[in-house]
């Protein structure tokens, strides 16, 4: 008689008849657990996502799980008992990619999930431990697929941010309240006359020289999306897209923007107040720890699950109130304004190229409106002020959806679509430094503001080069590219 081979652990869990409650319960959620922190890792690098997450994605299902196959063993319960595993496996495991794909919630979505849980249950029920194998496997794929991520947040180097001079210890001679203003996609002047917008804007263009607002055209940004610019600006650095994949995305962004940075050092060590007002919380979706003394948003208020765009909330009302409430200076205003914006990311929602013209015209009015409401109310209470005017990046306008920027596109307008920002300046007392024809990129903004207070003109010597960049993945070699060069040309040079 020959002995009894030695069965697996797999070989066991398919062919016996136990029910594996807490299994069950981990198939559903670790793999779109990981499926998510793989996806969209730099808005949620914190420990409190990472408890927030373990805890809906693999306790609540533990617990869940686990009570309901208890109470399912009463008798008179008995005979749905092989159901309810399946059932809220199925649930959860496409509750949980649901949110993981929309990074929210939604009651229609849930009751579709529903029926698809009902349906696969009583279709699919037999092949239920087989279902588990393969949500595990999955998770295994997940865990590799994660690892990199992590790996490249964890060898993330800071030295990008280290400035070549002493700049973080100037002393200003002059401290005026400083308002920079950033109306998300708002393209120069000089690009909404031609190219992909051909777009009369003349009213509010008048508005600005009759309010003694410098406009300086052909200004353009160094990066395609708000989080690479905006750390750019902040740190008056380069930092190439930190070598990734995304241009949206650039390692620990939120917290450099948000946390900590060398124009935020600078103001500070000038004994200035500073506030950040926004109409989303898109630089705060990780829970950055707040650098500024005022912001219209807590952390509190912020999703775990969010994108961090949604209803836009009103910042002109808090802005007033901070006016009244701190009328003494000096004082910094970082207002984030999400209008114009950009045409539509993906290709199922876009209007084609035409539609999102006109959908970004609509949205520049909006803009207008904001930015002149705002510009009076700080010329009425500060006639002196220092106001910046300066977009993150352009409008993408001549395109079906911004997606199509991952492609080599050489043509001028093209280009210019994605770089071209305006910078209109009130400078206090209507006198511009002799050196601002420097201004022709927003990485430089800050510095050339820094030599300006200062009155310290020896930290030009350290301006960083005036080239715009943005990543391709198609027609071209992955990677990130200088796609307009120091002289303001378009060229395709990979970096």
């Amino acid at each position: 008689m020959e002995p009894k081979k030695k069965r697996g652990f797999f070989s066991v869990f398919l062919n016996n008849g136990k029910a594996y409650p807490l299994l069950t319960a981990v198939a559903a959620g670790l793999y779109p657990l990981l499926f998510y922190y793989t996806n969209n890792y730099k808005m949620i690098n914190s420990w409190g996502h990472l408890g927030y997450f373990v805890s809906i994605f693999l306790l609540l299902p533990l617990v869940v799980f686990f009570v309901a196959h208890k109470i399912s063993g009463v008798s008179f319960l008995k005979k749905l008992q092989p159901f309810v595993l399946p059932f809220l496996n199925f649930f959860f495991f496409f509750s949980y990619l649901n949110v993981a794909l929309y990074a929210g919630f939604s009651w229609m979505r849930t009751l579709v999930v529903f029926g698809i849980a009902v349906l696969l249950t009583v279709l699919l029920r037999k092949f239920f431990k087989k279902i588990i194998v393969f949500q595990l496997i999955l998770a295994v794929i997940g865990v590799f697929t994660l690892v990199p991520v992590v790996i490249k947040q964890l060898n993330y180097s800071k030295e990008w941010m280290e400035q070549p001079d002493n700049i973080e210890a100037a002393t200003f001679k002059k401290k005026p309240n400083i308002y920079y203003i950033q109306p998300d996609g708002y393209v120069n002047f000089s690009e909404l006359k031609k190219g992909n917008y051909n777009i009369e804007n003349a009213e509010f263009e008048n508005f600005l020289k009759e309010n003694n607002f410098k406009d300086y055209p052909n200004f353009r940004s160094n990066y395609a999306a708000t989080l690479p610019t905006n750390s750019a600006v902040f740190m008056m650095k380069h930092h190439y897209y930190n070598n990734g994949s995304d241009f949206t995305e650039t390692i620990d962004a939120r917290n450099v923007i948000v946390s900590d940075n060398s124009v935020l050092r600078i103001l500070k060590n000038n004994g200035y107040r500073t506030f950040f007002l926004t109409e989303q919380p898109y630089f705060m979706t990780n829970k950055p720890k707040m650098g500024y003394d005022f912001c219209n948003f807590s952390t509190e208020e912020i999703s775990f699950v969010t994108t961090g765009i949604g209803d836009p909330k009103d910042v002109i009302a808090p802005f007033k109130n901070y006016l009244e409430t701190y009328p003494e200076g000096p004082n910094f205003f970082f207002v984030e304004i999400f209008n114009p914006g950009h045409i539509t990311n993906k290709m199922a929602d876009s209007k084609g190229v035409e539609g999102e013209r006109e959908h970004y015209i609509e949205s520049l009015r909006e803009a207008n409106k904001k930015l002149t409401e705002l510009t009076k109310t700080i010329l009425a209470n500060d006639p002196e002020a220092l106001i910046i005017l300066m977009a993150d990046h352009g409008g993408f306008v001549g395109m079906t959806n911004t997606s199509e920027s991952y492609t080599k596109n050489t043509d001028p307008d093209f280009v210019n679509s994605i770089f071209s920002t305006i910078l209109a300046i009130h400078w206090p007392n209507g006198e511009a430094p002799a050196f601002d024809n420097k201004l022709k990129t927003s990485v430089n903004l800050f510095r050339i503001l820094t030599s300006y207070l200062s009155e310290d003109d020896s930290y030009l010597a350290n301006l960083q080069p005036d080239e715009s960049y943005i990543i391709i993945n198609f027609d071209a070699p992955q990677g990130v590219y200088e796609y307009i060069n120091d002289q303001g040309d378009v060229v395709f040079k990979k970096f």
